[in-house]
């Protein structure tokens, strides 16, 4: 352990001290660091630094890759008394964000519903059925049975989506998730609604709900309250005594949270309603194409903070007493936008996680239930939630130019077109007028996206590495090299499948050839097996990665897949210990690959040769597939 401390001591020095640490935990080759803020640290020191490889920082995690000693390493950080994962700093209460505005609320909204995508997209696609269901099935089906469950089970989710929101929030924030759930009822709580009237005041003090008249399906309001819940309880923990903390605290959050969230949430947002609506009239009485660009380009964002609401009732109004309203159209396509930026990463991405996520999102969007869309892909991308605003310009230019008419307030997304049909002369020029919207929205959201907006967001969440510093020597035979005179060592392949580029690998160290040169494997077959004679240098614990030093000294680094240390041994079965010789051909690992799917993680295998400065060059295959014991890659010395 000697050995590492010095190592150990330079890397926490240089990544902002023990004071910006929040944890640490690890993987085969690095170790996880997550900051309080990461500008503090040195990078290229720590790059240059002899004893690592390299840093990558991505999935808010700032990984520094040791390779195989990491748990050495580990160890002595730990010794350091850095926190470990699954314990939280004693100062982290201080930590503070870092980035832009914008970054840091992409960030905090990314955060906050990812752990539920998967849920928000099943309820969406439910919602989706529901919305079938209702416009081909008539009365006959909306009030049957079937139609009232499945209706429940898709629009229960978004209407009590505040709850789920309290309970990432809390975790956000670091606060007591009950306690945030108990002021989230408070805001969601039915009578309330009834009881509040125009004058209704506290301590003297006049409030009032949102003009939705409720707080329910929405976002930024609950977000809100839970901060200012957080900050309320730190405050109140600071000074009440350890007897009465058990109720005090949260009875002191509920009472300060739940009435300034009201006095203030409400009111304000009536007052930005007011402005927007005013804003929008005005635009509109100026040049309805300009209205049409502006109110395209920003209804997404107005959804996302409940400012919509300033203009509904303008078009309900406009419909009640004229029989129809141009003022709402350019806001019923702009989810299309999501369709078309939801297919672009779908085709494009090489994240299985995100391919998972992007089926049921698109379906939703269809639609017109963008949540999964937005929250779970392009925000958390960027770049597409910004084309998808621009392409909703467009769209809303051309339908505000064409003057298309809204007659009522039908369904979302594909079941909106009836509402542009006149109900006097059965005229369908507005249908017309919308699907062409629909096809700019689409098209321009795919193309933009597909060239300049799809990036990885899974994939740097939790690589894990195994170093060893690869290359091997074996026999002619089914699994093995052959050595030319101690020229060359040819490795062969230790799993059957799809040959895949190292660039193509979603793994900055990889791809990099940070860790050495070599090449992927897409397996087709849950089996590793050794590709030389030789030595097991290193496995994982959770038998996800194995290292092997070859007779003549390569050193080969075998990873099955991408993130998938997080399975904690979860579909592997290791049949070899640190320590023990292989021949050629032996079976080392068998993994399900399906559980690892399952997960939403990537089989992909690079092959690696971790002391590849030791030869000149390494030739690797041009086989667009192979099986075990085929040539793989050549070490050339």
């Amino acid at each position: 352990m000697a050995n590492y401390t010095a190592l150990a001591n330079d890397i926490v020095a240089n990544v902002g001290g023990k004071e910006n640490i929040k944890n640490v935990r690890h993987c085969i080759t690095r170790l996880r660091f997550q900051l309080k803020d990461e500008s503090k640290a040195n990078t290229e020191y720590l790059k240059k630094r002899e004893g690592i490889v390299t840093v990558v920082q991505a999935g808010g995690q700032y990984q520094v890759v040791i390779g195989n000693h990491v748990p050495d390493v580990y160890e002595a950080v730990l010794q350091q008394g850095i926190a470990g994962v699954g314990e939280i700093a004693p100062d982290d209460a201080s930590e503070k964000a870092s980035g832009n505005l914008f970054d840091r609320f992409v960030d905090l909204m990314s955060g906050l519903f990812q752990p539920f995508l998967g849920t928000l997209a099943a309820a969406g696609i439910i919602k989706g059925i529901v919305a079938v269901l209702a416009a081909f099935g008539g009365q006959a089906i909306t009030t049957s049975g079937l139609y009232i469950l499945l209706n429940a089970a898709g629009d229960a989710f978004f209407q009590y989506l505040p709850f789920v929101l309290a309970i990432t929030a809390a975790g956000k924030f670091r606060m007591n998730q009950f306690t945030a759930m108990a002021v989230t009822a408070a805001l969601l709580y039915p009578k309330i609604g009834q009881q509040i009237v125009d004058g209704t005041n506290f301590l003297g003090i006049p409030f009032a709900l949102p003009q939705a008249g409720n707080y329910y399906q929405t976002v930024i309001p609950i977000v809100l309250a839970v901060w200012v819940a957080s900050k309320v309880e730190k405050w109140v923990k600071a000074w009440m005594p350890t007897v009465l903390k058990l109720f005090g605290i949260p009875f002191l959050t509920l009472l300060i949270t739940v009435p300034l969230t009201y006095i203030v949430v409400g009111p304000v947002s009536n007052i930005l309603s007011d402005l927007i609506s005013g804003a929008f009239n005005t635009i509109y009485n100026f040049s309805p194409i300009l209205f049409g660009l502006i109110l395209g380009s920003t209804w997404q964002v107005l959804v996302m903070f409940g400012m919509h609401w300033a203009i509904v009732p303008i078009a309900l109004n406009q419909i009640a007493t004229q029989g129809f309203t141009a003022f709402f159209a350019p806001a019923v396509l702009p989810s299309f936008t999501q369709t078309g930026a939801v297919a672009a990463i779908m085709l494009k991405t090489k994240e299985n996680k995100t391919k998972q996520l992007a089926g049921p999102a698109l379906i939703s969007s269809i639609f017109g239930v963008t949540e999964p869309a937005i929250y779970g892909l392009t925000l958390p991308m960027r770049t597409p939630f910004i084309i998808s605003c621009i392409a909703g310009a467009i769209q809303g230019a051309y339908i505000s130019w064409q003057g298309a008419t809204l007659y009522n307030f039908g369904g979302l997304g594909v079941f909106a077109y009836p509402s542009f049909v006149n109900p006097a002369n059965g005229d369908i020029s507005g249908v017309i007028h919308m699907l062409i919207g629909t096809a700019i929205a689409i098209v321009v959201t795919f193309i933009l996206t597909y060239l300049y907006g799809v990036k990885d967001i899974f994939s740097g969440d939790d690589m894990n590495a195994v170093v060893v510093e690869p290359v091997t020597e074996s026999e002619e035979s089914v699994v093995a090299s052959t050595t030319m005179e101690l020229k060359q060592e040819l490795i062969a392949a230790p799993l059957t499948g799809k040959v895949v580029a190292l660039s193509d690998v979603p793994d900055q160290v990889f791809a990099s050839e940070a860790m050495g040169k070599g090449i992927a494997i897409l397996p087709s077959k849950g089996e590793v097996v050794s590709p030389v004679n030789g030595e097991v240098t290193t496995i994982f614990p959770t038998g996800h990665a194995v290292g092997i030093t070859s007779d003549s000294g390569a050193e080969i680094l075998i990873h099955i897949g991408m993130d998938t240390v997080q399975l904690d041994g979860k579909g592997f079965t290791a049949y070899v210990k640190n320590g023990d010789r292989v021949q050629a051909g032996q079976k080392l690992i068998d993994f399900d690959i399906a559980t690892i799917e399952a997960d939403g993680l990537p089989t992909i295998t690079p092959v690696i040769i971790t002391n590849t400065k030791q030869y000149t060059d390494v030739i690797t295959t041009q086989e667009a597939e192979v099986s075990v014991g085929d040539y793989l890659l050549d070490a050339v010395l």
